[in-house]
């Protein structure tokens, strides 16, 4: 597990959290609420929606604030990974491989509520891999899906 309550340096602090923060806050008010998540995730339910919210609020206000956000999605002393990702990742990862093939992302979207085609999934895992003909995504092709 991952220690909580602390933050960053600023030196240390992943640069393109910001704008990953802003897309979440959907009515631009300086904060995630639930409402946001579910507009954004339109096909999430409620609980998870819920789940993403107990795991970031850290302060138990009813809201993300940038500076939780940022604490969740914190990297470690290599700077490639950050706690919850990892997390998604490795639940992702069915087979432990250490990589997120077509079968792993579509059997996890799928459970997730996620319907998408296998061009889609094709295309994720290309991007993540940055080749077309990759059998998976290392963890850090998957932070770089998710900086998309």
């Amino acid at each position: 597990m991952c220690p909580t309550g602390t933050s960053l340096p600023p030196s240390r602090k992943p640069a393109d959290l910001r704008s990953a923060f802003d897309v979440l806050d959907v009515d631009r008010d300086g904060k995630i609420s639930h409402d946001d998540l579910k507009r954004f995730y339109a096909d999430a339910g409620d609980e998870i929606i819920g789940t993403m919210m107990k795991v970031a609020d850290l302060n138990k206000d009813g809201y993300v604030e940038y500076e939780e956000f940022e604490n969740v999605l914190r990297t470690n002393k290599n700077g490639i990974s950050s706690c919850v990702m990892e997390d998604v990742f490795n639940d992702m990862d069915r087979d432990g491989d250490g990589k997120v093939g077509h079968g792993d992302l579509r059997s996890y979207l799928r459970s997730a509520g996620i319907e998408v085609n296998d061009d889609d999934i094709k295309a994720m895992v290309s991007l993540g891999s940055g080749d077309d003909d990759n059998d998976g995504v290392t963890f850090e092709g998957f932070l770089k899906i998710l900086a998309i």
